[in-house]
């Protein structure tokens, strides 16, 4: 995971589903050229943004003892744009989880106005497969979303404002 696609998580039932925010801003650098005069956001970075809040919610679900991938996205509806200024709603819910994987249906809304569904697929692979070098998953995805990942949490100074 090299670019967060998710700004903050503001649900998260363990094991069960995730719900997670996108505030998309001009200020991001891909809705420059995509597309001149009309930008929106690429539905290829709305998927990510899923994958990677239904991923977690997965890789959660084992305590991140193993690697999550994005195995495959078997059904994908996109049905209609984001534009700056806008928030995604992301929400997936985890229907499968097993020792290979697991599986996510994933919704991406704009307030009631439904963007994208669909499933999304994953596997877990051990570091010799994916031929990375062994990383601690958990210190790994807190450390990276230790920002956004406060949930149930409140009168924290040091956390981000929605």
């Amino acid at each position: 995971m090299r670019w967060m696609w998710v700004d903050r998580f503001v649900e998260f039932e363990s094991g069960k589903r995730a719900v997670s925010i996108k505030n998309v801003s001009l200020a991001e650098e891909h809705l420059h050229d995509h597309f001149p005069g009309f930008p929106v956001m690429p539905h290829s970075l709305i998927l990510e943004g899923l994958a990677q809040t239904g991923g977690i919610l997965l890789g959660e679900s084992h305590q991140f003892s193993k690697v999550v991938v994005l195995a495959k996205v078997p059904r994908m509806t996109f049905h209609s744009y984001v534009t700056p200024g806008e928030t995604l709603t992301y929400r997936t819910t985890l229907e499968e989880a097993n020792a290979e994987g697991g599986m996510v249906s994933a919704t991406a809304k704009v307030g009631d106005r439904l963007v994208a569904e669909g499933e999304i697929l994953f596997a877990h692979v051990n570091s010799e497969q994916s031929g990375s070098v062994r990383v601690d998953q958990k210190s790994f995805v807190f450390e990276l979303l230790r920002g956004i990942l406060d949930v149930g949490k409140t009168g924290d100074p040091t956390l981000p404002v929605a």
